[in-house]
């Protein structure tokens, strides 16, 4: 049985380093070429300690034949390395914003550049597989959902899906430290962040358009008017996120089945999404601390009529790595959970 020959573009981030992780103890890939040109010529094991016992060496530039490319560079990056490697037949899972957005138009807005190459956009698949498993499947370029994305979409879209709520929708997401990346900046220095709840980006997170890009495409005629609004908690790994929406009044019964009838919608919505757990408890992020789970909780506020939707997710694994590597599997062929059946390490 051959191996998977795979590549990362930028191992020394904090999503590279993750996926190098997962990579090297996946039964079924060969990790043949890592990158990082700041820290070029260097063993990775000196760079990340915990990679101490491997002999991988990280390059300036991918030197190997590989049969796919995970980029884990920043926004705006990987758009000058991605189309050249889709040339040479290389398949390509982005961890990067760049080929999220279908409108070729947002990316003045959220990101501030215009897109070079809009006719990638179109090509390339959400990497969402809960929504997208068949398109990932045949996809040669894979956008990679960010972590606030992954954890509103997976908790909104069976009521969206099914017309449950009203459009207005508030997202209330807490993040840990590791999401704003390993780059050093006062927000994220311990003195700063530790003993520190913050609430960021008011105006408009990054992650948004992708929240209602698709939510919209589940359910065209709900368009769905949604306040996305995170915050920064002194912990290293996790998203938690609580989502609030009005219950439409004909659409589940007015008595204690109601709750019932709500989980067996998610659980029915999620039946073949071997990541997804629906809870009977609100889940903490420490219950999915490095997994490639998402927990969801739904439940009603029967005083308010109101739906209320926890989810959590390591954000650098389900979040970010290991959603890449549920990716690589599918486009490969393999069983989705392959490499990725590890529990949370708790407490």
């Amino acid at each position: 049985m051959s191996q998977i020959k795979a590549g990362i573009i930028n191992v020394t981030g904090y999503i590279g380093a993750e996926l190098a992780r997962l990579l090297c103890q996946h039964p079924r890939v060969k990790l043949v070429t890592i990158t990082g040109r700041s820290a070029a010529g260097q063993r990775l094991g000196d760079v990340f300690p915990n990679f101490a016992g491997t002999d991988y060496i990280i390059k300036a530039e991918l030197d190997s034949e590989i049969d796919i490319a995970f980029s884990a560079m920043p926004h705006k990056s990987s758009i000058d390395i991605v189309p050249s490697l889709l040339k040479e037949g290389i398949r390509v899972v982005d961890a990067s914003a760049d080929f999220r957005l279908k409108n070729a138009d947002e990316y003045p807005k959220w990101y501030g550049f215009t897109h070079p190459s809009p006719e990638l956009l179109k090509e390339a698949v959400f990497g969402l597989p809960e929504l997208h498993r068949e398109k990932i499947a045949s996809a040669s370029l894979v956008a990679n959902p960010g972590c606030y994305s992954t954890s509103a979409i997976l908790a909104l879209a069976p009521l969206v899906k099914e017309g449950l709520i009203y459009p207005d929708i508030v997202v209330d997401s807490k993040s840990g430290v590791s999401g704003a990346g390993r780059t050093l900046s006062l927000t994220t220095h311990y003195s700063e962040a530790n003993e520190d709840v913050c609430a960021y980006s008011l105006e408009g997170h990054r992650h948004l358009p992708e929240i209602e890009q698709e939510l919209e495409a589940l359910n065209p005629t709900l368009s769905p008017s949604i306040t996305f609004v995170p915050h920064l908690v002194p912990m290293t790994r996790g998203i938690l996120s609580t989502c609030y929406a009005k219950l439409r009044d004909d659409k589940l019964p007015k008595d204690a089945k109601a709750e019932k009838k709500l989980s067996q919608l998610y659980r029915q919505f999620y039946k073949h999404a071997p990541f997804v757990q629906i809870t009977t408890k609100p889940p903490h992020t420490k219950h999915v601390w490095g997994t490639n789970y998402c927990l969801i909780y739904p439940t009603i506020d029967s005083k308010t009529n109101r739906l209320i939707v926890i989810s959590c997710l390591d954000n650098l694994v389900k979040g970010g790595a290991g959603q890449a590597v549920q990716n690589m599997n599918l486009m490969f062929d393999l069983p989705e959970n392959t490499g990725l059946e590890a529990l949370a390490i708790y407490p």
